[in-house]
């Protein structure tokens, strides 16, 4: 399958995108117990891997990424799966975090949408087993968390309804879609859809042993120049006293946020539900409490979350940023976004774990520091000098396996192996 880009990443000098990721190298979203809720259930990670924090990795479906191979028989396809959970234990992680959401579609059999395109080829045909059930029981079983990745608003990369089952909710209510740059989104703006979103993951959070719930770093999509997202129509219907589109686009993401965990809480107490966001919140050039770089993108202003309040307020239960960049990289350095995002942690309660860029080691597309195995074991002892860094994970499962340029097993050797 052609590569199709993720996550419009970008670490920008003069404005210019500086890195763009692709989704086979860049799609995903758990963490590890020890961090504590206000009312005192287990946080973000459960207690039996205290001790170590988080040692995690994302296993991503979308575009089959990470998994499966596309209408592999299920006996091939488990196969597949526990080889990627054999890898997380043989490197000795703890946690994985297994896209289950991948495009408004399911990994599970789910009375809200249709079995997922990603597993058989065509959305909605049944691949006659459970590979949520599946992939709770085998990572519970080698002593790993099991985190379900969501993605709250995506629905298809591609902009065609008529490629879409034939009962999917967006060809149902096709006033709940914004296309944009190609593809189709849920509109947020939308009361409706804020709802039918949260109740499509909920399902799941109700019916399985998941120890977490995750949300990568789509809310509203990535910017695509020259293009707007239409959701004029949804803002003058339920802006209400908002004057300002961006202000409203954000508290839209606050309201699902705030609600998700609520229900998380009630449905499942003790179980965490985090967000990994776009590394750079804000670039300090355009608001003083930022970090110090020129990302061509922003969190805040480009897909509308404020992360940083989330963590200040306490309305996540960890925040787990893609920090894809190595150390000393002039637009993004590394450990300054660890150092950012370690003081907005500190003291609020909200587990900080850091997500690293495992898939960029010996790209020869990249700068010179992804070509020595040992720039992530760098990232990790960097790490351990913040007491407010939890952890790591990886992205992705596939690149665990290949251990590319023995990166990864100089992060074991270094930091795992004990």
């Amino acid at each position: 399958m052609g590569r199709v880009s993720r996550r419009v990443f970008g670490t920008a000098t003069v404005g210019v995108l500086a890195s763009v990721l692709t989704f086979s190298q860049a799609s995903a979203s758990g963490g590890p117990r020890g961090a504590r809720r206000e009312d005192g259930a287990a946080g973000a990670a459960g207690q039996g891997n205290a001790a170590d924090g988080l040692r995690g990795m994302w296993i991503a479906t979308v575009a089959n990424i990470d998994w499966p191979r596309q209408g592999a028989p299920a006996a091939d396809a488990k196969e597949q799966l526990t080889d990627l959970l054999d890898a997380a234990q043989r490197w000795n992680l703890n946690t994985v975090f297994f896209q289950v959401r991948p495009t408004a579609d399911a990994l599970w059999p789910s009375p809200y949408e249709p079995w997922s395109h990603w597993l058989t080829g065509t959305q909605g045909k049944d691949p006659g087993w459970d590979p949520l059930e599946f992939a709770v029981e085998e990572a519970h079983a080698r002593g790993l968390e099991l985190h379900a990745w969501f993605n709250p608003y995506r629905v298809a990369m591609h902009a065609d309804p008529s490629a879409l089952a034939k009962d999917h909710p967006a060809r149902t209510h096709p006033e709940w879609v914004v296309t944009y740059g190609g593809r189709m989104y849920y509109n947020p703006g939308l009361p409706e859809v804020r709802t039918f979103v949260q109740d499509a993951m909920c399902h799941a959070v109700e019916h399985y042993a998941i120890d977490g719930v995750h949300w990568d770093d789509y809310f509203y999509p990535y910017p695509v120049a020259g293009e707007t997202f239409d959701d004029a129509a949804a803002f003058a219907e339920h802006g209400g006293d908002f004057t300002d589109l961006g202000d409203w686009r954000r508290h839209n993401i606050d309201l699902l946020v705030r609600e998700m965990r609520e229900r998380v809480a009630d449905l499942k107490p003790g179980v965490p539900f985090g967000v990994s966001p776009f590394g750079v919140w804000r670039n300090k050039s355009t608001d003083p409490l930022g970090s110090d770089t020129r990302g061509g993108v922003q969190t805040y202003d480009d897909l509308y979350a404020d992360v940083r309040t989330w963590v200040k307020e306490g309305r996540v239960d960890y925040v787990l940023p893609q920090l894809y960049w190595n150390i000393g990289y002039d637009a993004a350095d590394y450990e300054t976004l660890v150092r950012w995002w370690a003081d907005i942690a500190e003291g609020t309660g909200v587990a900080l774990y850091i997500g690293e860029a495992l898939y960029k080691c010996g790209d020869t597309a990249q700068p010179d520091a992804w070509q020595d195995p040992a720039e992530l074991s760098r990232h990790i002892t960097l790490c351990e000098d913040f007491p407010a860094v939890g952890g790591n994970a990886f992205y992705s499962a596939a690149h665990v396996v290949r251990d590319p340029i023995g990166a990864m097993t100089r992060v074991f050797e270094d930091h795992y192996r004990a």
